[in-house]
Parts: structure tokens; sequence; C-alpha cells
């Protein structure tokens, strides 16, 4: 189990509970790995407290918030079980759901998404959902941008696929497409939240969307060549006009016309620079070797070491 954490010290008790009793009744092995991404509240210190009374809890504090991708890979690459189980903290994501979960991926996939049977968002939410559900298409297909959830279960060995990756910009889903095309959903109840607010404002929201659509995908690149190639075609369609106006009436629009016509090009052009600027600047993030996290402190206690160790 990889569960990001941020500001949720009121379900953590909760959640470790009916984890320990899903995760003991399907298998003898496993461990719950917290990772705090820098919470206000006092997260990390009822993870450690987790960790030294409750077998099969590992804690990781994060030294800063990277975000939720960027805490779950952290996780990720920690991990030492065979199937890996992805969630959020807030008991949204039921844990009684797992073993449907893992019992959809022993049926020959690799990964495994939840998928809500109906959406509990409100509208400003809705809709960013759905542009980061387009920003994701772009970057993964529509196969697996149809159900991503961040409930997931996945095999463990698909992380070697992205061992590598060490950018700020993480996408979880996106990563997990470099490893397998078999990707498979199974539809959960999701709950309300146990306590708190989502962290997910319209804003990260469309944000993410934007990292995923640069970062991952080459989809603003090919809009702006087709844009640039439907303005050279308008281009060529008002020179057409403009010489067929000249020697049919000898005259050739005003000012209004000139200045629409410019600024549809001028639009055209910033838009394309900026398209390109944004990947330039990605490229400039990497080079600089930023992280995608940096870990500040571990709790683990000895039965946790006991537990995964089984």
């Amino acid at each position: 189990m990889v569960i990001p954490v941020y500001n949720s010290e009121a379900s953590l008790p909760e959640l470790c509970r009916r984890l320990t009793e899903v995760l003991s009744a399907v298998g003898t092995s496993y461990e719950m790995i917290f990772v705090n991404d820098c919470s206000r509240d006092c997260s990390w210190e009822v993870i450690s407290q987790l960790a030294v009374a409750v077998p099969g809890v590992r804690g990781i504090n994060l030294m800063r918030n990277y975000g939720q991708h960027n805490a779950l890979l952290c996780g990720i690459r920690a991990a030492r079980g065979e199937l890996m189980v992805t969630m959020d903290d807030d008991l949204q994501h039921q844990p009684e759901e797992i073993p449907r979960l893992l019992a959809r991926l022993h049926e020959g996939y690799d990964v495994i998404y939840a998928t809500p049977e109906r959406e509990q968002h409100g509208l400003w939410r809705a809709i960013a959902s759905r542009i980061t559900r387009l920003a994701l298409r772009s970057a993964a297909g529509a196969r697996v941008a149809r159900n991503v959830s961040a409930f997931r279960v996945f095999r463990t060995e698909l992380r070697d696929a992205f061992a590598g990756y060490h950018a700020p910009f993480v996408s979880i889903d996106v990563l997990l497409t470099w490893a397998t095309s078999r990707f498979g959903a199974v539809k959960v109840p999701f709950k309300p939240r146990l306590s708190g607010t989502s962290s997910y404002t319209f804003g990260k929201l469309v944000r993410h969307a934007l990292d995923m659509m640069t970062g991952f995908s080459t989809a603003p690149l090919q809009l702006a060549s087709l844009i640039g190639f439907g303005c050279t075609l308008l281009g060529v369609a008002v020179l057409v006009y403009v010489v067929g106006l000249y020697f049919l009436e000898g005259s050739i629009p005003g000012f209004p016309f000139l200045a629409s016509i410019i600024a549809i090009f001028s639009g055209a052009q910033l838009f394309a620079l900026g398209v390109i600027g944004e990947y330039l600047a990605r490229m400039h993030f990497r080079t600089m070797n930023r992280p995608a996290y940096a870990i500040r402190s571990t709790a683990e206690g000895e039965n946790s070491k006991t537990q995964s160790q089984e």
C-alpha cells in the first residue's frame, strides 16, 4: 500500500485500522507506506505513532510539498512487495474493495483502476477533471484516460520502466503506460470524505493537465503546427481575395480589414511561441536535475520490519 498524505490526521487511524483488517485477510505479507507530503497539521506525528504501534506501517516525510504524484513516486520506489495498491488518504476509496481489484489483476492485467460508480464532484471540479482526462488522453491514450483513478493496483515490476525518471513533473498514470498496455478497470463506490476538503482546486487540476500535456505529449506542438498551417491557408485566401478585388474594382479594403488579418497572424505566432517556450522551460528544469522529491525523515517500527519480511 502506498498512500500520499496531506492534512489527514483525522482519517489516518481509521484508514490504517481498516487496511489492516483487509490486508490481513488477503495475504500474510504486506506493508503500508504513508508518504507525508509536508502536511500542515499533525499528520506526520500520527504516521510516526502508527509505524511504532501497527505492524506493517512505514512512514516517509518529504522535505516540502511536492504534489500527490511526486509523493506516490517516492512511495512506489520505496515499496518492497510484488503488488502495489495506491489510494487516497481521506477514505473516499474503500479499503474493502482491494480484494476485487486484486482478483481482476490476476485475470491477466498489469494495472487495474477502481473507477467510481458515480462522480461526486461539483461543477468546477467536474470541468477541471474533464480537462485533466483530455490531457491524459493526449499523453497516455483514450483507453487509459477513460478509467484513470488514484485508486489503482499494479505489479511492482512496472516501476523498472521509469526507474531512470527524475524530472520534477510526474504523472504516475503516464509512467505506467511506459511499461504496459494491459489496463483494466473495476466499478466501485466512492464515499464522501471523512473530514476536511480536497486540496485539488480548479486551478491546480488545470495546471496538472497542462503539465501532462507539455511534459509527456507533443500534442500542443502539433496543435500549434495545425494553427500555423490554418493561418497560412487563411493568408493565401486573403491574398487571392485582395488581388482579385484589386483587378475587379481597382481598390483594396482599408485599415479594419488589414488590422484583423494582422491580429490573426500575430495571435497564431504568439500562441506557437508560448507552446515552444513551455517545452523549453521543461528542458531547462530537466537540465538543472531538479529532483521529483526529497526525503526529510522516515518512520518504521520493529513490527513493521518483521511484517514486511514475512
